[in-house]
């Protein structure tokens, strides 16, 4: 194979950010050969900056049987991600997925179904966020045993700020009935992804959630958490799209270590001996461990979605690795899902989900949906409006 022939299902935000890349030679073994839409000034837009090296489609599954493409990638609202995987994958093409994997985990088990019958597709997600040196490093640091378990970790990142504008600009914003929640489904599906695939998934959630506290939403700006995990270890998750000058600052202390990720930065406080050998010989009542604060020195590299494309190139070529297993995508949705449903009934949800009471629960708030029809399209910051076709 001398090159991957791309189709891109979704020509919204992502899919031209996507598309861009390819345009400006960032994605060298990915020839873009197919683009689709249904909405015809998309495909208007998307043909002045292509033109006739490109094929268009107003429907996607046109595309999917046209024989055209080796991979697609699916930049389309939440609902229809898994959808539209699975009928790739049905077709024998391989797929790349937008965050999140889904809605809720009912459909992304069946996705995750579906790639097991085909074993020679490739399956990935689009959790860019993994090749953020940063996180890459503190997960190695943590991985690799020498500084114990895991105690607590803490996730404070309410720099999602977006006024009501932001909600008002398309239809499916913000609504049960075309996005499927808020802040945990839109925004943070990445900080998600990172805390379970750094610091392991928990085993139990409890959660309070605020549905339009600052926006006039249906879904949830406004989200508090606490988790445990097996070994004991506690958490917190705190997020919202309503602080004005918020922060991100990711916090695990370990046994004989504590790590930072805040403003660009890794730090590293490394104790001289673990917090239960100091506390079991020291002898004075108000003493602190001895530490050495370091800032982490990482490879620099953060090659974000370019990363995760070229990644998937080199696996449909049998060159490399993927940056993230489609089916790793229903992890931090899990954790998602958890959230809600905590918030739903009202009790601490424990681990795995009982999904179809998600679903169910899903559902009820699906069918009082209002989605807003007094909009304005703009292509900016996630998923294309598309819809299933």
């Amino acid at each position: 194979m001398e090159n991957v022939r791309l189709g891109i299902i979704g020509y919204g935000n992502m899919g031209t950010t996507h598309a861009d890349n390819i345009l400006k030679g960032k994605c060298p073994d990915i020839k873009l050969v197919a683009i689709a839409d249904h909405k015809p000034n998309r495909l208007e837009a998307a043909k002045e900056i292509f033109g006739e090296e490109v094929n268009y489609f107003g429907n996607a599954i046109e595309m999917l049987d046209s024989g055209l493409i080796d991979a697609c990638l699916v930049a389309v609202p939440h609902y229809d991600h898994t959808y539209f995987a699975i009928e790739s994958m049905k077709r024998g093409i391989h797929v790349m997925v937008e965050k999140p994997a889904g809605v809720y985990t009912k459909q992304v088990e069946e996705m995750n179904e579906e790639a097991k019958k085909h074993p020679e597709v490739v399956f990935g997600m689009m959790f860019n966020q993994r090749t953020n040196c940063l996180y890459r490093k503190m997960r190695e640091l943590i991985k690799s045993g020498d500084y114990g378990q895991i105690r607590r970790t803490n996730w404070l990142i309410t720099n999602w700020y977006r006024p009501q504008a932001y909600y008002d600009s398309g239809d499916w914003r913000a609504t049960w009935a075309g996005e499927g929640g808020g802040v945990l489904l839109n925004q943070c599906p990445h900080q998600l992804d990172l805390w379970q695939w750094i610091c392991g998934m928990p085993t139990k959630v409890l959660a309070k959630v605020k549905y339009g506290k600052w926006h006039n939403i249906e879904v949830e700006d406004d989200v508090t958490a606490f988790v445990e995990y097996e070994n004991g270890a506690t958490g917190a998750f705190i997020t919202t799209t309503g602080d004005g000058c918020g922060t991100n600052r990711f916090e695990v202390q370990m046994d004989k270590a504590k790590l930072v990720v805040e403003d660009g930065k890794l730090f590293l406080w490394e104790f001289e001996m673990t917090e239960q050998e100091f506390s079991a010989t020291n002898k004075r009542p108000f003493a602190s461990i001895p530490c050495k604060k370091i800032e982490v020195e990482t490879d620099g590299e953060n090659l974000q979605h370019v990363g995760v494309m070229n990644a998937f190139a080199n696996k449909i070529m049998g060159k490399g690795e993927l940056v993230a297993e489609g089916y790793e995508g229903i992890n931090g949705l899990t954790i998602s899902n958890a959230m809600h449903l905590s918030d739903f009934i009202g009790k601490e949800i424990t681990l795995p989900i009982d999904a179809d009471l998600y679903k169910e629960e899903l559902m009820k708030r699906v069918k009082n949906s209002k989605r807003v029809k007094d909009t304005v399209e703009v292509f900016e910051d996630n998923t294309s409006s598309f819809g299933n076709v």
